[in-house]
């Protein structure tokens, strides 16, 4: 089983983030110098993806401008003899191979990747959500597609979170389970907390092979009204193995402006060329609050 493909689901109204994402799609909204999207298509890159497939929607145009060239640009950089932005700009769009579809209406995040059918043929793929941002020695999505190739199994990253929090995720039912990986049993998206079989919870990676989409065609709408991804793989389960894997990284959820500030504010004080006025910035601010 080797990986080449990636799909990233773009679609949503990034309700949470309105104003702001009414004319901006969330995903271009930026972390420090970045927007978010970019986080993650850098991840699919470092480990080792070829093609990445973006899932969009209307008035999501910039998302895809964002990785091609900008020759206009380019020469007002080279004329203002501004190498050090000229080449940040076009290493964005010499990341990778861009293409794009549409879900031209909302059905939920198994729709979504249905919309990749074509683009996936035959090939197993990952499949990385934009609204979790990863900060780890090795990419997330290489730990799966690593597991996945060394096991023949689609695979799903997961990690331990608090009963209180795994309302807002999948839950995983699991046996067999040594290290970092568990056989999956069963899938619940989004349970109560009394409801939950684990509190090991999907957390945004995943690697699928392409009998998924048959499994897609037939599921039905589930919480929310939406056709979730979950229960697909519920189903995918229960006729082959499916992996858990419990990944390493510190991961942001910015879909929530809570998880969008935390990593705004830790990237920010990670990076070299902003870390020490900015950490000095937040000191002195503490000290005026207390």
């Amino acid at each position: 089983m080797k990986i080449r493909k990636a799909v990233i689901p773009a679609a949503g109204y990034g309700t949470r983030f309105l104003p702001a994402s009414k004319a901006v799609p969330k995903e271009m909204l930026p972390i420090v110098d970045k927007p978010t999207i970019q986080y993650v298509v850098e991840e699919a890159v470092e480990a080792g993806i070829e093609e990445i497939l973006l899932v969009t929607s209307k008035g999501k145009e910039s998302i895809e401008n964002h990785f091609d060239f900008d020759m206009e640009l380019e020469t007002v950089l080279q004329k203002k003899e501004k190498q050090d932005l000229l080449e940040r700009v076009r290493y964005v769009s010499d990341l990778i191979s861009i293409h794009t579809v549409r879900q031209k209406i909302q059905k939920g995040l198994g729709h979504a990747v249905y919309c990749a059918r074509t683009f996936v043929g035959d090939d197993p793929f990952a499949v990385l959500l934009g609204d979790d941002i990863m900060y780890s020695d090795q990419p997330v999505i290489g730990q799966l597609i690593e597991h996945a190739e060394k096991t023949g199994c689609p695979v799903i990253g997961c990690q331990e979170v608090s009963p209180e929090n795994i309302s807002k995720y999948g839950s995983v039912e699991h046996s067999q389970r040594s290290g970092r990986r568990a056989r999956v049993t069963n899938l619940i998206e989004k349970p109560k907390p009394e409801d939950a079989p684990s509190n090991l919870a999907v957390l945004g990676r995943y690697v699928l092979t392409p009998d998924i989409f048959e499994i897609l065609a037939d599921t039905p709408r589930g919480v929310g009204g939406e056709i979730q991804l979950t229960d697909a793989i519920k189903t995918l389960a229960e006729r082959r193995q499916v992996e858990a894997y419990d990944f390493q990284a510190r991961r942001y959820d910015v879909g929530q402006i809570q998880g969008f500030l935390e990593a705004t504010v830790e990237f920010a004080l990670r990076r070299e060329d902003v870390s020490r006025e900015f950490q000095s910035y937040l000191e002195e601010l503490l000290d005026d609050l207390n």
